[in-house]
């Protein structure tokens, strides 16, 4: 699932990063109303997360932009707590509305119930032989299942989610975090991607493709 946060607070927004990446999501963010506008319109995304008081403008009429250009689930994460501006927010067809400070784990809690309402949670992913099951976090090969680290699954997660997309090892580094919340290297990347290609490769080849000097791709022959 790819997530979208509004927010301009630095603080919030690293607290967010690791929070949700932790969580097996993909992050991005915007710091203002006319970068979220310009992000929306390029990229698909599954959730946003939304402030109302934005540097350029109103979390308020972006919600209602996103509603109409894309029907994207909102859940609004604000410090303003008055009635009427919670009630404006559902008005606008807001999923939740959530007060800062808020709690960690109902945060993510919510999160996953508006997914299971828009029929976006427990997602399973195929490439070729590939199953993905985001709901038990199993991965199947020929029907078999196969263990992943935590690490090996988030990356080929990554890459599930758009078979034949290449990916470049930036991107797939921005993505990604260690069991202990660290940034990975470039080293370990190169020795996770081994693993996970010997632990799906088929008798004949893999369909983990490595682009010289551009990144990986997962290669679907039947598409």
């Amino acid at each position: 699932m790819k997530v979208l946060l509004v927010e301009d607070n630095d603080a919030i927004v690293l607290g967010l990063e690791y929070l949700l990446r932790e969580e097996g999501f993909q992050f991005d963010c915007a710091r203002t109303r006319l970068e979220a506008e310009q992000k929306i319109r390029r990229e698909k995304y599954d959730i946003c997360l939304l402030d109302i008081s934005l540097p350029d403008g109103s979390g308020y009429d972006l919600c209602r932009m996103m509603q109409k250009e894309q029907d994207l689930p909102v859940i609004f994460l604000t410090a303003r707590e008055e009635e009427r501006d919670v009630v404006k927010g559902f008005d606008l067809g807001a999923e939740d509305y959530i007060i800062k400070p808020f709690r960690n784990r109902e945060l993510i809690s919510r999160m996953k119930n508006v997914l299971r309402r828009r029929g976006k949670g427990n997602q399973v992913l195929y490439c070729a032989y590939i199953k993905m099951d985001l709901g038990t976090g199993k991965v199947y090969c020929h029907g078999e299942e196969v263990f992943m680290t935590k690490l090996e699954y988030k990356i080929l997660s990554i890459m599930m989610n758009s078979p034949g997309k290449l990916f470049t090892r930036e991107e797939i580094l921005a993505n990604i975090w260690d069991a202990s919340g660290n940034f990975v290297n470039d080293n370990t990347l190169s020795v996770t991607i081994k693993r996970i290609r010997e632990k799906i490769q088929d008798k004949d080849a893999s369909i983990l493709k490595t682009i010289r000097g551009l990144g990986y791709r997962l290669e679907d022959p039947d598409r």
